[in-house]
């Protein structure tokens, strides 16, 4: 195969023109140690005009769509000083602004590591059963229920569901998990995870650009080109203050005589740190979050989530498993037996998660038969009709607006088991209470703890938002030691429970993604739990967790406002730069080819504190396990 040398050139075109630029400079210089004044002043307007070229090019293509950025002024800098003679200040400033063009090109690729990483575990072939045969095929012609077969080590192709085998996957590119997870039969599986140990085959459900890797990719590389407020308002401001330096630098000169402090004026005062201050964090922050299974879809969203003083947490499925299982039957009328019998039956075309907890406690080999008229009250239960008898099963509001009363018993039994942290749900037939049916979803390990966490974060207040009733609402906010719970909320509720937290500060609500939907559209922020597979939740919320796991709200929030302080720290110091510039040169104290070093240099220095990011939470996962609380806290928020 031929070498490529045109790619070759224009791969490495900074450095060839750095180079060539500054051995130029080197001839100059040695020419004019040698008396050859002729000689060196030729090689300094060559040096001058081999690194200008491409950055004058770059100007005029600018000044087309009417933009007059640096490459511009560095241009007229550059001419104006081989016009008055000053061929080595021209020709060194040329060459700082390309030299330091390239080190910006190479730090700022080095920022998009983490999208790289990612990019690289997008699997380049995937076995496939056709028939008796395993073929060997590109992962994107791979199709919706054919079955891959993975080996241990090798990469899975596609997003699917294991239907034999047993292995240990690494998903870390996925959802940030650093410890491998067991798959069997049933559990999914994503592509570009890793199968560790094992052998397993998957029906394919989503390949090629469908998968949630590829769409990962995707989303961090449009979420990395978006424009932060930050920026957006710099390069509003850019428009306004280069032609404003501009007119001051003419103004300097009519005022002074001097073209050469008018020139160093023109130079020094651009604003390429102030510009480039915003975007490298940004870009750093979102690498760093993709690179930890969150995923934040653009530089807005990433600021906004650095001021962030409330978060508003759904109870099921987020603070709790929402796994809900059936602890206790209570009957009133009949056998306990019976009372889950009817209730199953109400509820069997029921896709509630309580309705499936109730489906779930019915004795192996019986059958549940399909009711008649069913009926979903939403947020309330369900109403259905068997063997002519009309079943209601539901909670407290469907009791309250059906106008059935409970008797004292009834009421002092409920109250205790709500009040130990149950979920009562009432069977009634014919309007007679069989039987009271108690639920509990367990709590998460990780929302114990989770508030003191998020307090160190700099959060203001943490609150509950859940459709449950006001007795569990708020045994379980005590156990979690959470500031504030609302119960017995619709879906319309929490949205109205968002706009009232808002008046109090910027409001992040975290739910799943789907059921949760509204309240996190009128969230500030909306953070969705668990989105790995799951398109809706990626798509609904500002930021996806990509594991189910509440330390990752911590994460993603600390990693915010870390990027949030080092965004204002690069802004302060561009301006700094800028004003001891200008001041240095209205005082003759900085020339040209010092004024540029001191640009150039103060640009890698905004650069460097931006890629800071991407080392925020570098410590082991194990290390955070064995080292208690302070680990976490550091590992979370430092």
């Amino acid at each position: 195969m031929a070498f490529d040398f045109k790619k070759l050139y224009r791969r490495n075109l900074k450095l060839i023109i750095t180079v060539a630029s500054g051995a130029l400079i080197v001839l100059a210089y040695a020419s004019g140690e040698l008396r050859h004044a002729n000689l060196s002043s030729a090689l300094w307007v060559l040096a001058a005009i081999v690194g200008g070229f491409d950055i004058a090019r770059s100007a005029v293509a600018q000044l087309r769509y009417k933009v007059l950025g640096i490459q511009a002024l560095v241009s007229i800098a550059a001419a104006g000083a081989i016009l008055i003679g000053e061929y080595w200040e021209a020709a060194v400033v040329v060459f700082l602004f390309t030299f330091g063009g390239y080190l910006e090109a190479l730090t700022i690729d080095k920022t998009r590591s983490s999208l790289r990483a990612l990019m690289s575990l997008t699997p380049t072939v995937a076995s496939v059963r056709r028939g008796d045969d395993i073929v060997a095929v590109a992962p994107e012609e791979v199709k919706p229920g054919e079955i891959v077969v993975i080996k241990a080590g090798e990469k899975i192709p596609v997003d699917g569901v294991v239907v034999k085998g047993e292995a240990q996957v690494n998903q870390a590119s996925i959802t940030g998990e650093s410890v491998p997870v067991g798959k069997s039969p049933g559990d999914h599986v994503f592509s570009g995870t890793i199968n560790e140990v094992g052998f397993i085959e998957a029906r394919t459900e989503r390949s090629g650009e469908d998968t949630t890797l590829a769409r990962i990719i995707a989303l961090v590389e449009e979420a990395q080109e978006q424009r932060a407020p930050t920026q957006q308002l710099i390069e509003r401001f850019s428009r306004y203050y280069t032609p404003a330096i501009i007119a001051l630098s003419v103004i300097v000169f009519i005022a002074s005589g001097d073209p050469l402090i008018s020139l160093t004026l023109l130079v020094i005062s651009c604003p390429g740190a102030l510009v480039i201050s915003t975007p490298i964090a940004v870009v750093s922050g979102i690498g760093n979050a993709a690179g930890h299974g969150i995923l934040i879809k653009g530089g807005a969203h990433l600021e906004r989530a650095g001021r962030i003083s409330i978060v508003a947490l759904d109870k099921t499925g987020t603070l709790t498993r929402g796994e809900l299982e059936v602890v206790k039957v209570k009957a009133f009328d009949g056998s306990p037996e019976d009372a889950i019998f009817k209730a199953a039956v109400a509820e069997k075309m029921s896709e509630h998660h309580l309705g499936r907890a109730i489906l779930k406690k019915v004795k192996k080999g019986v059958v549940v038969p399909d009711p008649s008229d069913f009926k979903v009250l939403p947020g309330k239960g369900v109403m259905a009709t068997y063997e002519g008898r009309k079943l209601v099963v539901g909670n407290r509001r469907l009791l309250s607006e059906s106008v059935f009363s409970l008797s004292e018993e009834h009421e002092a039994y409920v109250r205790d088991e709500e009040e130990s942290g149950n979920t009562a749900i009432f069977l009634i037939e014919d309007g007679r209470l069989l039987a009271v049916i108690s639920l509990a979803d367990a709590i998460r390990e990780e929302a114990w703890g989770l508030v003191a966490r998020l307090k160190k974060a700099g959060i203001k207040k943490v609150v509950m938002l859940t459709g449950d009733n006001e007795r569990t609402a708020r045994a379980i906010a005590e156990k979690l030691g959470i500031d504030e719970y609302h119960a017995s909320l619709l879906p319309e509720d929490k949205v109205e429970a968002i706009k009232q937290l808002k008046k109090e500060g910027i409001v992040a609500m975290v739910g799943d993604g789907i059921n949760d939907a509204p309240a996190m559209a009128a969230a500030d922020i909306g953070i969705a739990m668990g989105a790995a597979g799951t398109d809706v939740a990626i798509e609904a919320a500002d930021i996806a967790l990509m594991a189910d796991d509440l330390n990752r709200i911590g994460y993603a929030i600390g990693l915010s406002r870390k990027t949030l302080g080092i965004i204002m720290e690069n802004t302060a110091f561009s301006i700094l730069v800028v004003l001891l510039l200008v001041a240095g040169v209205l005082f003759k104290s900085v020339v040209l080819a010092s004024g540029m070093f001191i640009h150039e240099a103060s640009i890698f220095i905004v650069i460097i504190n931006g890629m800071r990011l991407l080392r925020y939470g570098e410590v082991k996962l194990n290390d955070v396990k064995s080292s208690g609380t302070a680990a976490i806290h550091r590992f979370y928020y430092q």
